[in-house]
């Protein structure tokens, strides 16, 4: 089934406005899934000795699914195997992101390659990962978020391309903001969120096949700190089990001819001990 159009807005440019006064609450957070496509179904998290884990599958193409819980905009800043997912650098908490509007969910499913489209996320051997074949394999087998919050603007100074067009109004629709210059925020902020993993992990995240995924231009004006950093670890089951996470292997899956279906096609066939016009 092909997937809906996902908008994508970047914010290039933060206000220049004081920090005295002007501090926003912070907004409830950011709730951050990966979404196995070929299955459809959210991966389960487990916690494990003070991480979170997922399994995944090799093969399988995925995407970050990111919920805004709160009713302010809130820009994220997407590291998959501590690369930006945007810009390709190494990840860094104040580089480009994803902006989400209030309660809106959006689904990144790949590197970001022009305004226009992105890189199927595809779990893949390490070695073949995007982090590993540029030279940065130290953090491959995490995806991490950071969150900020937004300053409003002075009184009377109207915001630019606040509202995505029409085409932008599904759920998984959202906002991402690349505001990678704002003057004030935190060089020491969640420095230490992406440590490289203990032991070699057994998967990574691949460059797969380009997708339509259009993007535009939204203003905005980072908080100096995040609000939130979240990564979560992911391997094979197997991987998991070496880890001592404590899942359970899934079970195989019934294809659809193997259940038991209430309208099959065709006809009525003649039973086997019975002949026509008996």
């Amino acid at each position: 089934m092909k997937r809906p159009t996902l908008l994508v807005l970047l914010a290039l440019v933060p206000w220049s406005i004081p920090a005295a006064g002007r501090a926003r609450a912070p907004a409830p957070g950011v709730a951050l899934e990966i979404v196995d496509r070929e299955e459809g179904r959210i991966l389960p998290q487990y916690p494990h000795h003070g991480e979170t884990w997922l399994p995944a599958e090799p093969g399988h193409g995925y995407a970050v699914r990111l919920r805004n819980l709160g009713a302010q905009r809130v820009l994220v800043v997407l590291s998959v195997d501590g690369v930006n997912a945007i810009s390709g650098q190494t990840a860094d908490t104040r580089q480009a992101g994803y902006v989400l509007g209030p309660w809106q969910v959006l689904e990144v499913d790949g590197w970001r390659k022009s305004m226009d489209a992105v890189a199927r996320f595809v779990f893949v051997d390490p070695a073949r990962s995007y982090a590993a074949r540029t030279g940065r394999p130290d953090n491959v087998g995490v995806i991490g978020i950071a969150v900020f919050g937004e300053r409003p603007p002075p009184a009377g100074i109207a915001r630019l391309l606040d509202t995505p067009p029409a085409t932008a109004k599904s759920e998984r629709q959202a906002q991402p903001a690349a505001s990678a210059r704002s003057a004030e925020a935190g060089s020491d902020a969640a420095a230490d969120a992406y440590a490289p993993y203990p032991t070699a992990p057994g998967l990574g995240t691949g460059h797969g096949r380009i997708e339509s995924s259009p993007a535009h231009a939204t203003a905005f004006d980072r908080q100096s700190r995040p609000i939130q950093v979240t990564q979560v670890r992911y391997d094979t089951w197997r991987g998991l089990l070496a880890h001592g996470v404590p899942v359970t292997p899934p079970q195989p899956r019934r294809r659809w001819g193997d259940a038991p279906q209430a309208f099959p096609q065709g006809f009525v066939p003649d039973p086997p001990c019975c002949v026509p016009g008996e």
